[in-house]
């Protein structure tokens, strides 16, 4: 297991529902807004608790508010930048992304493997365990392979598994080709114009 920052070494399995890593959870929660398609699956509160609860970030009876889904909204399209700038946000970058962080308290739980755990419940709860699935994925060694689409038009988040993590698109046949055939496009059209 990789070692950096304040990780050290990460030995415990990381998994979210029983069946995710965190890199599949924060690539499932940035797909919930689909770019190309203008659509949303947190166009509601109620939608967004369904969500947290699906995938067990909150309890049965928590609930979401209209504030709760703008900062869910604040998060998801804070990763998805972060993503795009090669999983780095500069301080300053995205001001809004980092307010956000700084009003999701953790601890550490000091357990046979320590853990950060969130300190309130209901929606903050699963905000702040989004959070931390950010902090698991670098300890994992899946950040760096948790990507966004670079389709302009698209922008889905994906995990690279290629062997040398050189992925740019979510599918080669779809997004890429548009992007190939957008770029052979311009330098045919750039080079008609040349004498030749």
């Amino acid at each position: 297991m990789p070692y950096g920052g304040f990780c050290g070494p990460c030995d415990a399995p990381l998994t979210y529902s029983g069946v995710m890593g965190p890199a599949e959870l924060l690539r499932d929660f940035i797909n919930t807004y689909d770019v190309e398609g203008d659509i949303d699956e947190l166009a509601s509160p109620a939608e967004f608790t369904l969500w947290l609860r699906e995938r067990d970030l909150i309890r049965e009876g928590d609930r979401t508010d209209e504030d709760d889904l703008a900062d869910a909204i604040t998060l998801r399209e804070g990763l998805r930048n972060a993503l795009r700038a090669d999983g780095a946000v500069s301080p300053g970058h995205d001001a809004e992304l980092g307010a956000l962080l700084a009003v999701l308290p953790l601890r550490v739980g000091l357990g046979p493997i320590p853990t950060l755990e969130p300190l309130q419940s209901g929606a903050r709860q699963g905000l702040a365990r989004l959070a931390v699935a950010v902090v698991e994925a670098r300890c994992d060694g899946s950040w760096p392979r948790l990507k966004v689409c670079g389709e302009s038009g698209c922008l889905y988040a994906f995990v690279d598994s290629s062997k040398n993590r050189s992925r740019s698109w979510c599918s080669m046949r779809v997004c890429g080709n548009r992007t190939k055939t957008r770029a052979y496009r311009a330098r045919r059209q750039s080079g008609a114009g040349s004498p030749g």
